[in-house]
């Protein structure tokens, strides 16, 4: 959630850490800072606020070392605050810290009984002064971290440097991902690989209790007990050009728009385009460990886990396995599921669902189902994150780089692959005919065409905001698998444009919501046709008949519809299970333009970050 960098090498830290920080801006924060070594000191620059407060102190400053770490905070522990921001320093120590120390109590009172002073309100800094307490005996930064290290409990990604070794930069983690690129002579350290693609493609994910020393030009992977382990650089093939916006006023704009490939790119895998077939390799060869020969005919249920946007794509999963496969499946919030003491089955599929690959309720999540002994097939958009690592079997959204902390692209990219998993479970238990196959396989190939033609509503919506800011609350409404797009579509306004919005299951609406309906309600009714497209024009009169402004999409040019509506959108026909898919395009182009008609930061929403790697 929050961002870390580090560097040691012969570049100008300042220049370093100012770039990746700002690569990093997008997973969200509320203060910066850097710690960069001076005339044998680390001297601390940090601000409240927005990066550009941090870079406008730094405009002046001159740094003679070639060591530096630098922070973009997101609140856990203590208010928004300079005081508050990293790194925090304490007797020539300096740290930087993502995630929460969960016994930061116990451990504060104990320092507090021996004199140490804190000068902020977080977790954080009593990391520091526990390093510090070491290093005063040790005098040696990696042997302090390895005594300290056993006495954090909760989810950490820590680098930390020392005065006193000016060529060391030591880094640790339990939970949020933490990465080490290796340059020519030099090290960047990371929380995301945004901050380290543009000095080397050549990196190393540490796992939970690794610890990274880095000594001058050499680099040293260690276990928690200081025992020498083994390592293999990872080549990654994003560039920072994927990063930069390409034109658009925003990079959700353009990451919007780049879902046709994104979809395209998720689901190429797992066909076969020239005879239209699904690619079973892809499901059935690719299980590790114990489940390298699992026969999934034997798959008796399917538990679908995951948090926010990935959750409703889950629901949506629902639907489509369910009807296909004719087996039960469950759809649990990680955040819940964890907590509830779930009854699971061996001869249950779960499906972990994390763009980032490394969130941190659905990782426990997996790590819950995995003590249980059953069968785990991860969905990510980053290889090699902690989701991605621990499933036993790994799908790739590969929608690319997503800055915008709103997602688009992974979300449609998600549901186009649970599709193809939904048809490829169904062939393997044979539910599913070669004439089926074929023409669902088709469909899904020729989606991304589908959705270039949706992304013309773009110049609608940028007309129309400043009327739809005007309008007291929002009601998203759908049917079967629309339903759980309606969800998705007032998550989206929520998250941007910061207006009340609630999505609900069309044949609901007797059930409480018809009471919010008046004129000043809008209700974006999603109405395709398919089977039940008759109950959801029952539900639009009734809306209609007490006043509600209606804006409806519907499939082609559909003249009943317009006649109730202010504003009608015509979605292309498309294959009946794959309509989320192209009116998912119009809602998140809604939310978009009422966004930036009230000067909200789509890219960046208040409160929010983009990878949520802490409860």
């Amino acid at each position: 959630m929050c961002g870390i960098v580090g560097y040691l090498g012969p570049r100008q830290p300042k220049d370093v850490l100012v770039s990746g920080l700002r690569a990093l801006e997008y997973r969200g924060y509320d203060s910066s800072g850097v710690a960069i070594l001076d005339q044998g000191k680390l001297k601390r620059v940090r601000a409240q606020g927005k990066l550009i407060h941090l870079v406008e102190k730094l405009k002046n400053e001159n740094f003679d070392g070639h060591l530096g770490i630098g922070h973009t905070r997101w609140a856990t522990h203590g208010k928004p605050s300079e005081r508050n921001a990293h790194p925090h320093c304490v007797g020539g120590i300096s740290i930087v810290h993502n995630g929460i120390i969960e016994n930061y109590a116990e451990l504060k009172l104990n320092l507090l009984k021996g004199g140490a002073v804190f000068e902020s309100e977080t977790d954080s800094e009593l990391v520091a002064h526990l390093i510090h307490n070491e290093v005063k005996s040790t005098q040696d930064l990696l042997q302090a971290v390895l005594k300290i290290l056993p006495l954090l409990k909760g989810a950490f990604s820590i680098v930390t440097v020392w005065e006193e070794q000016p060529e060391t930069l030591v880094a640790f983690k339990n939970g949020p991902p933490l990465i080490v690129g290796f340059g020519t002579d030099e090290f960047v350290v990371a929380s995301d690989l945004q901050a380290i693609l543009p000095y080397t493609n050549k990196i190393v994910y540490l796992d939970d209790f690794q610890v990274a020393y880095i000594h001058q030009s050499q680099f040293q992977l260690l276990d928690q007990k200081g025992h020498t382990l083994e390592f293999q650089t990872a080549s990654i093939d994003w560039n920072s050009e994927q990063a930069q916006k390409g034109g658009f006023d925003h990079y959700m704009l353009k990451e919007i728009f780049e879902q046709p490939r994104a979809v395209a790119n998720a689901i190429l895998p797992h066909l076969d385009t020239e005879k239209f077939c699904l690619n079973l390799n892809s499901l059935k060869q690719s299980w590790t460990g114990a489940f390298k020969d699992i026969d999934l005919t034997q798959v008796e249920r399917v538990l679908v886990v995951a948090c926010g946007t990935s959750y409703y794509a889950g629901m949506l999963a629902k639907y489509w396995i369910e009807s296909k496969v004719r087996i039960p499946v469950e759809v649990d919030i990680a955040s819940e599921f964890r907590y509830r003491n779930p009854v699971l089955f061996l001869k249950t599929l779960t499906l972990v669902i994390s763009q980032s690959g490394e969130t941190a309720d659905t990782l426990a999540a997996l790590r819950l189902v995995k003590e249980s002994g059953g069968p785990i097939l991860s969905i990510c958009n980053v290889p090699n994150s902690s989701i991605d690592r621990e499933a036993h079997c790994r799908w790739y959204m590969n929608a690319g780089v997503e800055i915008g902390v709103a997602s688009t692209k992974a979300f449609t990219a998600t549901m186009a692959l649970l599709y193809v998993f939904s048809l490829a479970l169904a062939k393997i238990k044979m539910k599913l005919s070669s004439e089926q196959e074929q023409e669902a396989v088709k469909a899904i190939l020729g989606m991304p065409s589908h959705m270039e033609t949706v992304l013309a509503f773009d110049s609608f919506f940028a007309e129309v905001a400043h009327i739809l800011t005007a309008v007291r609350g929002f009601l998203y409404m759908g049917r079967g698998i629309h339903y759980p797009i309606a969800l998705e579509g007032a998550l989206k306004l929520k998250e941007l444009a910061y207006r009340h919005a609630e999505g609900y299951a069309a044949g609901e609406m007797k059930h409480g919501p018809l009471a919010l309906i008046d004129s000043d309600m809008l209700v974006i009714m999603l109405a395709a046709s398919d089977e039940l497209y008759e109950k959801t024009i029952s539900n639009l009169e009734e809306a209609k008949t007490r006043g509600a402004k209606i804006v409806s999409l519907g499939t082609g040019e559909n003249e009943h519809l317009k006649s109730l509506s202010e504003h009608y959108l015509a979605l292309p026909k498309v294959y009946q299970d794959l309509y989320p898919l192209v009116e998912v395009i119009p809602l998140q182009l809604l939310a978009y333009h009422v966004a930036v008609t009230l000067g909200n930061d789509v890219d960046q929403p208040r409160n929010l970050a983009k990878s949520v790697t802490v409860e």
